[in-house]
């Protein structure tokens, strides 16, 4: 019998994620992994710290030395995927080589989203979604050592603050230019931007809000000297980073007859249009349990989740996505915040419970008795408890007050969410003592 031949485009969270479930569903067939980065597998949220304190890919990596070689993987690093072949399936690289596949999963990820602002193409601007880019703004910094280096960051969202907190701890003077009244806007509400922003210049950074950058000056079209905002504003620096966002990476399905929107569509099985291949992480529109449809959902614990799916139908193991959302855990600017589903209440049909004490924030937005949405910022320790009922579609119209709470706990669910979550009466449950409970639910 022929062994089956895996072919995943991608080397992160989703193309990990779908070998490693593979290799679970059985030891047969051969799977190759390309990736146009000369990379194994590391973390893309760790790119910021590697340019704040140089630390080593070794402290990066994803998985361990030897994960390829443990799981039989055939690596094909630093190649780039040109086209895809769907009928007579094969994909071409751009060395020249053609690879064919029996089963093919897509986790090209997404490509920042470049403006066609004046001067884009100047010496000293940058992106930041890969190592590469990180390695790149180390260069220009190590070029121009000393104080005085000034950076504009295009872009509020989580990748700019990502960069500007590295840049600031790099020593360079930071201005974060922002096109919406609010930084992370997408993910937070108003409040949580507050803090967000409050914490930022407390760190010595700048922050600009509903102005966008017009033209990038330099001096006879050489290195970049400043920008110039949309109301005339001069804005004098030595290097800009576009950190606007990220869009799916549709070159390769192109004219391939692959069903697309924003993104990939696929179903919940991370099945495309066609049913030998399939698609996951940035690239895909994959199904958004929150809004009960398919969504872009960039973020990289739904790309792995999404990944294993993938990687497990691929074998032959019927599996269904749950579904993800939008969520966030980050700590810039010594703020943290942890944030899924809906931030802002689009109408009246949801309800909304908050708490601000000081400079922690905590907010639910609840529709038909379940959660759609969460912002913590702060002390953000209860903000997987919440995500927890939230994921599992829990009916909290009983206690939505509750959950933003001080004392908000395990042991405060109501007993019915206790034996349909844990499995355990109600003796058993008085008996258990707070860590033991938190134990059993990490565990779930």
């Amino acid at each position: 019998m022929t062994s089956v031949r895996y072919l995943i485009i991608g080397n992160s969270a989703g193309g990990i994620g779908a070998a490693e479930a593979i290799r679970r569903a059985g030891p047969e067939g051969v799977i190759t992994i390309v990736s146009d980065e000369p990379y194994p597998a590391y973390s893309r949220p760790m790119i910021s710290e590697y340019l704040a304190h140089h630390i080593p890919i070794e402290r990066m990596l994803y998985r361990p030395a030897g994960f390829y070689e443990r799981n039989r993987i055939t690596t094909l690093l630093g190649r780039k995927a040109v086209r895809l072949d769907v009928g007579n399936k094969t994909v071409a690289l751009d060395s020249g080589e053609t690879i064919a596949w029996d089963k093919l999963l897509l986790a090209t990820g997404g490509t920042p989203i470049i403006t066609q602002t004046e001067g884009v193409e100047r010496e000293g601007v940058f992106t930041f979604t890969t190592l590469d880019n990180a390695k790149a703004i180390d260069r220009f910094l190590n070029e121009h050592p000393g104080p005085g280096v000034r950076a504009v960051v295009i872009g509020g969202g989580l990748i700019g603050l990502s960069v500007s907190e590295a840049l600031t701890k790099r020593g360079v003077g930071v201005t974060i230019v922002e096109m919406k009244d609010r930084v992370l806007n997408t993910i937070v509400d108003e409040e949580a931007s507050a803090l967000a922003a409050a914490g930022i210049r407390k760190a010595g950074a700048e922050v600009i809000t509903n102005h966008t950058v017009a033209r990038i000056t330099s001096y006879e079209g050489g290195p970049v000297t400043g920008v110039t905002l949309d109301d005339g504003q001069p804005l004098p620096c030595e290097m800009v980073v576009m950190a606007i966002g990220v869009r799916p990476r549709l070159d390769l399905v192109s004219g391939s007859g692959l069903k697309t929107n924003r993104g990939v569509l696929v179903d919940r099985t991370m099945a495309t249009s066609h049913p030998d291949v399939y698609a996951c992480g940035d690239v895909s529109e994959a199904f958004d349990f929150v809004f009960g449809a398919n969504r872009l959902s960039p973020v990289w614990p739904n790309a792995h989740v999404g990944g294993r799916v993938a990687g497990l139908n691929m074998a032959g193991v019927a599996t269904e996505y749950a579904g993800g959302t939008a969520m966030n855990s980050l700590s810039y600017f010594g703020v943290s915040i942890a944030s899924a589903g809906i931030a802002v209440a689009p109408d009246a049909s949801y309800q909304t419970a908050g708490q601000r004490q000081g400079q922690s924030y905590r907010k639910v937005v609840v529709k038909d008795g379940r959660i759609a949405g969460m912002v913590f910022v702060g002390n953000i320790e209860k903000a997987g408890l919440v995500f927890g009922l939230m994921k599992d579609r829990i009916d909290v119209s009983s206690f939505q007050g509750r959950l933003v709470g001080d004392d908000f706990s395990l042991a405060m669910l109501p007993d019915n969410i206790w034996r349909q979550r844990l499995g355990v009466n109600a003796a058993v449950r008085s008996a258990a003592t707070e860590p033991e409970l938190e134990e059993a639910v990490a565990g779930e």
